[in-house]
């Protein structure tokens, strides 16, 4: 496809994850299959549980100033934001007044600061919250903070649109890049809800994985006919995204481009997926992209792990890619990195840069028996180095039914990025 002014470019990206914290310890975490899921458990509940553990406080990384403003949720996505920027070569964005914007997806954004406040109302009798307190937990935090510390004047918009949250929130950045109205956004989502009465919320959906008696790291296995539920994860990932002209006047390289962008909504069922709405989503990413389906060398997989989940998504990518679906790789990262819920667009469509960027094939860790209804070309084992991907999609579908695909593409008229094995050029 001939290169257009109005293509948007992936020049930078910031990575806070329970498989590394950058986009070079993201990488190697990939290659290695390595695992960050961990025992998480709390003395207010009886049952421990798996998840996606960032096992590091980052309060030292803000002043005092600034702590009383900033959720765990607020402190990953602003790290990763600043992480992406500097990636980018980006030293402020003061200089392009409403130009640049903010789009930021959450599913519970300062729940910590919530569950903190409940606690003091009910425990210790507090009739008046902390100073700030509301400014901490309201859901636009992250963004809003961002925003201040990198000067970023245009939209500061917030997506809450479940698991799809942050897909929606770098799709409609790059539409507003690609339509003339920026000419860069930062666009991510972050997570940092492993509280007692999140987990709890979960649990009564009867949704969550039971601990793996081997191998607590092996709890999360999507596709598989031995999975037991989603893992919940926390962290922050985002993108610097730039039009094409933009970044060839500041002579910056970058990672891949943003090709397409498919929203959709089931219109079925508040928590029962749909495969005509993902189908729908996934048609038009690809109709976005001018791609047809047997263009795709690599697709990054929504599954969660659930009964109900995989085999849904698995019926929407055999329809959408019908004679192709035996030839496609298919895998769902979540199974080393859980599901971040907000951010989990994001670090799916990071993942399918890094595929891109170095040609290899992310893989479905601890799949050994295959679910009949979820058969698929699954990558299994070890991640398949020497692959060469052209195009990558990924899928995310949300509670409520919000579906979103983003399609990714390698980039042949702009400097781009190369990786080595566990190292960034960024």
């Amino acid at each position: 496809m001939q290169p257009r002014e109005s293509d948007v470019l992936i020049s930078g990206i910031g990575v806070i994850s329970p498989i590394g914290s950058s986009v070079a310890a993201l990488h190697a975490s990939l290659l290695a299959n390595r695992s960050g899921i961990r025992l998480w458990q709390s003395p207010e509940l009886s049952r421990s549980l798996p998840a996606g553990l960032i096992e590091e406080d980052f309060s030292s990384r803000f002043s005092k100033l600034e702590l009383p403003y900033l959720d765990r949720c607020s402190q990953l996505a602003m790290l990763a934001a600043t992480q992406a920027i500097t990636d980018a070569g980006i030293a402020g964005f003061a200089g392009h007044a409403q130009r640049a914007g903010l789009y930021y997806g959450s599913v519970a954004g300062g729940v910590k600061t919530e569950h903190d406040w409940v606690r003091q109302f009910h425990v210790e009798h507090a009739e008046v919250s902390r100073p700030f307190t509301i400014m901490a937990s309201m859901l636009n935090a992250a963004p809003a903070l961002i925003s201040i510390r990198h000067k970023i004047l245009g939209p500061v918009i917030t997506n809450s649109s479940a698991c799809s949250s942050s897909g929606a929130a770098i799709g409609e950045a790059a539409r507003a890049i690609r339509d003339g109205y920026l000419d860069i956004a930062v666009a991510g989502g972050a997570e940092a809800a492993l509280t007692p009465t999140f987990m709890a919320l979960w649990g009564g959906l009867r949704a969550l994985a039971e601990v793996d008696p081997v191998d607590v790291g092996r709890s999360c296995r999507p596709f598989s006919a031995d999975r037991s539920g989603l893992v919940l994860s926390e962290g922050a990932v985002f993108f610097v995204l730039e039009s094409r002209s933009h970044l060839e006047q500041r002579g910056a390289d970058c990672y891949a481009r943003l090709s397409g962008y498919g929203i959709a909504s089931d219109a079925h069922h508040i928590g029962s997926p749909h495969a005509q709405g993902q189908s729908a989503a996934l048609r038009a990413a690809l109709q976005d992209a001018q791609l047809d389906p047997a263009s795709i060398d690599y697709f990054n997989a929504h599954a969660t792990a659930t009964r109900g989940g995989d085999p849904v998504e698995a019926a929407a990518i055999r329809e959408v890619f019908a004679e192709d679906t035996e030839r496609l790789p298919v895998s769902s990262t979540k199974a080393i990195h859980g599901h971040l819920l907000g951010a989990a667009s994001a670090i799916e469509l990071a993942i399918c840069v890094l595929a891109i960027a170095d040609s290899f094939l992310p893989a479905t860790a601890h799949l050994e028996q295959v679910d009949p209804e979820c058969a698929l070309h699954h990558v299994t084992g070890q991640a398949q180095r020497n692959q060469a991907v052209e195009h990558a999609l990924s899928l995310s579908a949300g509670f409520g039914g919000t579906n979103v695909a983003l399609a990714v593409s390698k980039e042949h008229d702009l400097r781009t990025r190369t990786l080595q094995a566990g190292e960034s050029s960024g």
